[in-house]
């Protein structure tokens, strides 16, 4: 048996570590930079490591846990964002370049398998990488933005089940009718049996293990563990690969099996282990494979796969989109985005190389193709959407809306009488006197303890867009802010943080990704008090040039003048709170009190 060799895991995971630092630096999905780590370390380049038995097994296990927390990631429920213009995109963004990919290897003297294989690969999208680039362009709250996550979720899930056929047909060789059909029911077996156990066996297990009141995140994480490799050995019966089942398995557990706070705890682990440790040595692992001769010898056909992959899937995304009524340029700035490929792609020809299917110069092709397909997204998705934002056709499309405020207290109220005008409000408060209060002014109101979720799910914090915490109590906005986060996944969370307390840390900002209200720390009961009294006074101000909310606050803040940064108002009057994490763009105006 071959000896574990801890100083070779020990580079590897250095390696991943500085590859995939430096690429989400530059703003690229971290396994770009494991894979070009992988190269350089590889006989490729430096010669310093290679593929072995250890490397191989622990690969495995990590594109096994990799497909679950892919597979967790995907909420069916998020393809009903964009469900018809998402599908055109999926169904334009893959078949093109895979029709394209497929006859390209034809023509160049390729073998059919291997060809369905680089068809699937050119085929793929990145949700990785949508996910980084939509947050780092600000495009989260776009129409775009929603078509690209369906497009992606649907466009994976499509080559995954080609896969699986396909990989059917390579294991059982030459086909008869019944063979074929044979087969096709293995595989549709699987799919059926896992389904059923995913709707109606793991919910019931979930129940049982809520009534029995059974919380240990170590045992529902061991639990997990068993379910997945259950649903790879399924899979594996039927003929298909062990991702197959993985993915399906994080399909399940999701959500709805689980409470909401195991569920998270599970989701976090699964990230942490599988993207934190062992996926980085599926994709180092995969650079050692990567030969550069194919510059040499196959410069031509590594050209003519990456056109065909970039043309084929923005040309194919901007046809096919035409339908959806939403135009051939937001098709274009679509297709640029699903432009990029990662994982799935990776894992597919990585499949295909151990098979025997693809050879290492195609393997290098498809690697090289994934590189720089990736490396252009940012560039050509940030041109397309200025180019729809200077014609006014960048639209916006929030489907999580309204703002939930913790604090019926004066300045609460003051914020929520302002937001009212354009969404709804719900306010939240321990004290029932501020409750009934804030009743009577005419807005919702929850009568109970932010921390504890029943009070969040009767506030209809799963629907909310905006959690904003303006309470006195640091802790208390802090631990409400990650409990919006962490349990009912509210997108943005804003918190007053008040000066010289102690409790929960305001690091715990950065980890939830919440934001400080009014952008600096403020004390709450001056405002109060002057909000009482009747002794402010709104003062709005327009901006001229784009500027940050707290290079704004830095300009106009002196020390003789008390004021109070309350809302940002945009060209149409629609208005937002002004917190730390935001931009004023020229023309809209800050609403301050004094």
């Amino acid at each position: 048996m071959e000896e574990f060799n801890i100083l070779a895991l020990l580079i590897i995971l250095a390696g991943a570590w500085v590859g995939g630092t430096a690429a989400k630096k530059l703003g690229y999905p971290p396994i770009l930079g494991e894979l070009i780590i992988g190269i350089i370390l590889g006989p490729a380049v430096l010669g310093l490591l290679e593929s072995s038995e250890m490397i191989a097994v622990l690969a495995e296990v990590g594109i096994i846990l990799l497909m679950v927390y892919i597979g967790i990631e995907i909420n069916f429920r998020d393809l009903g964002k964009a469900s018809w213009p998402g599908l055109l995109a999926a169904i334009g963004g893959f078949i093109v370049p895979f029709g394209l990919g497929y006859f390209t290897i034809i023509y160049f003297g390729g073998t059919n398998i291997a060809a369905l294989f680089v068809a699937i690969a050119v085929g793929v999208t990145s949700l990785a990488t949508k996910s980084r680039i939509l947050v780092d362009l600000k495009l989260l709250n776009t129409r775009i933005a929603y078509v690209l996550m369906a497009g992606a979720l649907i466009s994976d899930t499509l080559a995954l089940i080609i896969f699986a056929g396909m990989l059917s047909f390579v294991d059982a060789g030459s086909i008869d009718t019944w063979g074929l059909i044979w087969v096709a029911g293995k595989a549709i077996l699987f799919f059926l049996l896992t389904a059923l156990a995913g709707y109606f066996l793991l919910p019931l297990l979930g129940k049982i293990l809520s009534d029995k009141k059974v919380k240990s995140r170590t045992f529902h994480f061991t639990l997990i563990l068993l379910i997945v490799f259950i649903f790879c050995e399924l899979a594996e019966l039927a003929g298909l690969h062990s991702i197959l089942g993985a993915f399906m398995a994080g399909l399940f557990i999701r959500d709805g099996v689980f409470n909401r706070q195991i569920s998270k705890e599970i989701h976090d682990i699964f990230h942490d282990v599988s993207i934190g440790f062992l996926a980085p040595i599926f994709f180092v692992s995969a650079g050692f494979h990567v030969t550069l001769e194919v510059f040499q010898t196959d410069l031509l056909l590594l050209t003519v796969v990456i056109l065909v992959a970039m043309v084929g899937k923005i040309v194919g995304t901007a046809v096919f989109y035409l339908p959806s009524g939403y135009g051939w340029r937001e098709g274009i700035a679509v297709g640029t985005g699903m432009n990029g490929r990662g994982a799935v792609e990776i894992i597919i020809a990585g499949i295909g190389l151990e098979m025997g299917i693809i050879s290492d110069d195609i393997f290098s092709i498809l690697v090289f193709m994934a590189i720089l397909t990736t490396l252009s997204v940012p560039v050509l998705l940030t041109w397309t959407t200025n180019w729809l934002r200077k014609r006014g056709e960048l639209i916006n499309q929030e489907t999580r809306k309204g703002t939930l405020i913790l604090g019926a207290n004066p300045l609460g109220l003051y914020l929520a009488r302002h937001l009212k005008e354009n969404e709804e409000v719900v306010i939240v408060d321990s004290n029932r006197d501020l409750a009934e209060n804030s009743r009577a002014q005419g807005f919702s109101t929850v009568t109970g303890n932010i921390l504890k979720e029943e009070t969040m799910e009767s506030a209809e914090a799963f629907d909310t867009g905006t959690f904003i915490a303006l309470t006195s109590n640091n802790e208390i906005n802090l631990l409400a802010a990650q409990l919006a986060h962490d349990a009912f996944f509210v997108p943005r969370n804003i918190v007053l943080v008040a000066p010289h307390q102690g409790g929960a840390g305001v690091e715990l900002l950065d980890r939830i990704g919440a934001s400080s209200m009014f952008a600096t720390q403020t004390e709450l009961a001056p405002w109060i008090l002057k909000i009482d009294s009747g002794e402010v006074e709104e003062v709005t101000e327009e901006v001229e040039e784009k500027i940050s909310t707290r290079t704004w606050l830095k300009q106009n803040r002196s020390e003789d003048s008390k004021f109070l940064p309350l809302l940002i108002i945009d060209q149409e009057g629609k208005k937002r709170p002004f917190h730390f994490h935001d931009e004023i763009e020229a023309g809209e105006k800050v609403l301050y009190l004094r």
